[in-house]
């Protein structure tokens, strides 16, 4: 994997990253998720409306197709979609796209690194908060990076069937994970704010990881509700069992979690354990259910 230098930003840029690095993230962030949850009658259905134009969403698949259906813009933009309108890839050797959105980076992990944007990369130990254990059991393995922009569905489905083993709250900044930044901030991701979910499935361990942004004002999942706020300033871990009724399962195509306002999802496969669409190339289109991938 290449070791260049980071590409070398114009002057504008170089003003576009120093103001972004000045930005109070957490404080801009509190406020965005406290106004995003205000019940503000006709004034939220306008901005939502106006959100809707800018960003050209898609309303058709909207389970419900109304801006007077949201009473918070939280509600619209974790909005839920038609019955069928994102078929799941049914063998069962397939693997299930978990999001809507464009591919960031996608490929091999060599050795214990990721690649983020061309020319630099982060290690898995870094994204896994430290866990030399669990980072062992991806090495040399398979990852995808999918980046959510503001127009996509923020709901996270599962890739596989699976089985929950541990949940991870890791705390962190909140920059923007946009293609521009991931190209210019080095270990974006493996610095963010960041949930990590720690699966058992048929092919061996899979990590399904929600990363947090400027903005992103929470991040929930389906059995432990919202996770942050509050912000804890350590790792907190929780863990699940795996057998008898207490187990928490998932089919494929199940939703796992959601983000109120966007981000971005990474997922870890072992080594050997499945091979990629060839179509995940760095900024193809994802949808909910298509093929990521095979299980070898």
């Amino acid at each position: 994997m290449s070791h260049k230098l980071y590409p070398k930003p114009t002057p504008s840029q170089r003003i576009k990253l120093a103001l972004h690095y000045l930005t109070p993230q957490h404080t801009l962030t509190r406020l965005a998720g406290w106004v995003a949850n205000q019940q503000w009658g006709g004034a939220t259905h306008f901005i939502i409306k106006q959100f809707a134009r800018a960003y050209k969403i898609n309303w058709q698949e909207a389970a419900q197709p109304n801006p007077s259906d949201y009473p918070t813009f939280n509600q619209f933009f974790t909005r839920a979609l038609k019955d069928g309108v994102r078929p799941i890839v049914a063998d069962e050797k397939q693997i299930a796209l978990p999001a809507d959105g464009s591919v960031s980076q996608s490929g091999a992990i060599q050795a214990n690194q990721l690649l983020q944007a061309k020319g630099h990369s982060f290690t898995l130990e870094d994204l896994l908060a430290g866990d030399e254990a669990l980072a062992a059991q991806f090495a040399n393995g398979t990852f995808i990076t999918t980046y959510l922009s503001p127009r996509d569905y923020h709901r996270v489905h599962m890739p596989c069937a699976a089985t929950l083993r541990q949940m991870i709250y890791v705390p962190g900044e909140l920059y923007s994970v946009n293609p521009f930044l991931a190209q210019h901030i080095p270990n974006l991701f493996a610095r963010n704010e960041r949930v990590i979910c720690v699966f058992d499935t048929a092919f061996g361990k899979m990590v399904q990881i929600l990363v947090g942004a400027t903005i992103t004002a929470s991040i929930r999942t389906t059995w432990a509700g919202i996770i942050n706020p509050p912000r804890s300033e350590t790792v907190r871990t929780w863990d699940y069992p795996t057998d008898g009724e207490q187990a928490i399962r998932f089919n494929k195509g199940d939703e796992m979690g959601a983000f109120l306002l966007g981000s971005t999802v990474i997922n870890l496969f072992p080594h050997n354990a499945i091979t990629l669409d060839e179509r995940l190339q760095e900024n193809a289109e994802t949808r909910v259910g298509e093929l990521l991938g095979t299980v070898n």
